[in-house]
């Protein structure tokens, strides 16, 4: 697919600058791009490639000033990563648009049911009285199973996995390997040291505009649901146990676990490897840095960090005295040593 500078500029309310007939079919970054693609400019970092790169359009702030003449044709917009983001959405959205039909081998139980324009793909599973919107693509290898219901728009990447009775809303993303809706980890000790499984008769219930990664896992409810709210986004190897309730647009990096029934307020961000008890509460604009140990409640708007985590203005100059820690431990053996001569010199 070929497109000019100034379709571009439709797409992502932009202003040319320079030739808006320039054709562009695929996309490059600003250091690599050859002609005939787009690129963008927002980084202050890569500024001497913006002079130099062979791109045929770039998106640049609109408030950029260039110190010298360039061969390509800008597009001059507010804010050039987003534009950039929306810009690439809008192309997978078109391509993703072309993919429609049911491949075969493919199971869909004659109980299940599908909208218009959905794409399903080779060994899919469809089980009884599930339920898929309209224009969602199911890639090959996805098992959705009895009972599941999925909204429009979505993306259920290869190998994704969905137990009986989850509920999925409208536009959201599911990355290969991922597993919604397995059994919470629920054990009952015994008086004879042995564990006896809690059957876990609830689901997972996520809300529109989410994005979950690969290879995450998100444990049904042991009773009522599990719950991931609306624009939330989730990386890759997560994990969210049982009766846990994420938030509005609270985002989670990679190797993070959540532990059952803990509560996360909207707006919170999770660094990468944070680990988080259960029966605790996140408030709305908490910040938990990475490799933190959560422990207890978080108030909202409050930042975290270490293991057990506490405020990070606090482990900051916790951090900065113990890198003094020689030089102290120097200064209170000479203190100790002065002390000592005063007290034999007034005896």
């Amino acid at each position: 697919m070929k497109f000019p500078a100034a379709q571009v500029a439709q797409m992502i309310n932009g202003q040319t600058d320079g030739d808006a007939s320039v054709t562009v079919s695929s996309f490059g970054k600003i250091e690599e791009a050859k002609e005939g693609q787009l690129t963008f400019f927002a980084n202050p970092k890569y500024e001497e490639f913006l002079y130099s790169t062979k791109a045929s359009v770039i998106i640049i702030n609109e408030a950029y000033e260039l110190k010298q003449p360039i061969h390509a044709t800008l597009i001059r917009v507010p804010d050039a990563y987003t534009a950039f983001a929306t810009l690439l959405s809008k192309y997978q959205e078109i391509a993703q648009q072309q993919l429609t039909g049911i491949q075969e081998p493919s199971y869909i139980s004659p109980s299940a049911s599908y909208g218009e324009h959905v794409f399903i793909g080779a060994f899919a599973y469809l089980g009884d009285q599930v339920k898929v919107g309209n224009n969602t693509k199911i890639f090959p290898n996805a098992y959705i199973g009895n009972n599941v219901t999925i909204g429009d728009n979505c993306i259920i990447h290869p190998g994704v996995k969905i137990y009986h009775d989850c509920k999925l809303g409208n536009n959201i993303t599911i990355h290969a390997g991922t597993v919604i809706g397995s059994d919470g980890f629920g054990f009952a000790p015994q008086a004879d040291g042995s564990f006896k499984k809690v059957p876990q008769i609830g689901n997972v219930v996520i809300e529109d505009y989410v994005e979950i990664g690969a290879n995450a896992t998100i444990d049904r409810a042991t009773i009522g649901s599990t719950l991931i709210k609306k624009g939330a986004k989730l990386d890759n190897l997560i994990q969210i146990a049982h009766n846990v309730e994420v938030g509005y647009s609270t985002v989670i990096a990679a190797q993070a676990g959540v532990s059952g029934s803990t509560k996360i307020g909207n707006g919170v961000m999770i660094g990468g490897q944070a680990g988080i008890v259960g029966h605790i509460q996140l408030g709305d604009g908490a910040k938990v840095n990475a490799q933190s140990g959560v422990s207890k409640s978080i108030e909202p708007g409050k930042a975290v960090t270490g293991s057990p985590a506490y405020d990070y203005t606090s482990a900051l100059r916790s951090q900065a005295v113990s890198r003094r820690l020689p030089e102290l431990e120097k200064r209170v053996k000479e203190l100790e040593a002065l002390v000592k001569q005063l007290l034999e010199e007034k005896v």
